[in-house]
């Protein structure tokens, strides 16, 4: 059971860390990218990273290397933009490969909690030649409640493991077009 609720507490902390990290990093106003798209049809650079760096959001990051690179070549941007993105989607699933590894490895030291207990059962029994209620209860007691804590601790990590990787694909879907919309305005012309 040490094992077990060592693996519920890491599981726990790696969810709760990961989730207000994302929840901190996603939080964006509403016309971001519309008033830095502005900005650029009017051609003020200038101002356009000066509302970017007010932004800690990691759409404003992606962005703001955008702009220190206006007027290099598109493909440049593009590329800078790719990596920008890469580097923060995966800033965002730091650490989550735990939780999938903590989904797999908790039903199976319940299982292993099972294994005991049958044995704890079988020894007991061999000791006192004897086969009782109360000589198999003591067994058959650890053996379903490592079960169950086991795979207790593996829903609930697998359960954050998937539910955090939702939250990133349609984050990362959202940043595709945040980034899509700011390419389009570096590439129309200033006014």
């Amino acid at each position: 059971m040490i094992p077990i609720g060592i693996l519920c507490v890491a599981a726990t902390y790696i969810f709760i860390e990961r989730f207000l990290y994302f929840r901190s990093v996603t939080k964006e106003r509403k016309d971001f990218v519309s008033r830095i798209n502005q900005y650029l049809l009017a051609g003020d650079i200038k101002a356009a990273k000066s509302y970017v760096q007010q932004e800690e959001s990691a759409i404003g990051r992606v962005i703001e290397i955008g702009l220190d690179h206006v007027g290099k070549s598109i493909r440049e941007i593009e590329s800078l933009l790719e990596t920008a993105t890469e580097i923060e989607i995966s800033e965002m699933e730091k650490n989550l490969g735990y939780l999938g590894i903590i989904a797999g490895i908790a039903p199976m030291l319940g299982f292993i909690g099972t294994i005991l207990g049958i044995i704890h059962i079988f020894y007991s029994i061999s000791l006192s030649d004897n086969i009782s209620i109360g000589i198999i209860a003591g067994g058959l007691y650890e053996k379903m409640v490592t079960s169950g804590s086991g795979l207790v601790v593996g829903v609930l990590a697998y359960t954050g493991y998937h539910f955090m990787h939702q939250k990133i694909s349609r984050f990362t879907l959202r940043l595709q077009r945040d980034v899509f919309e700011f390419m389009r305005a570096i590439l129309t012309p200033a006014k």
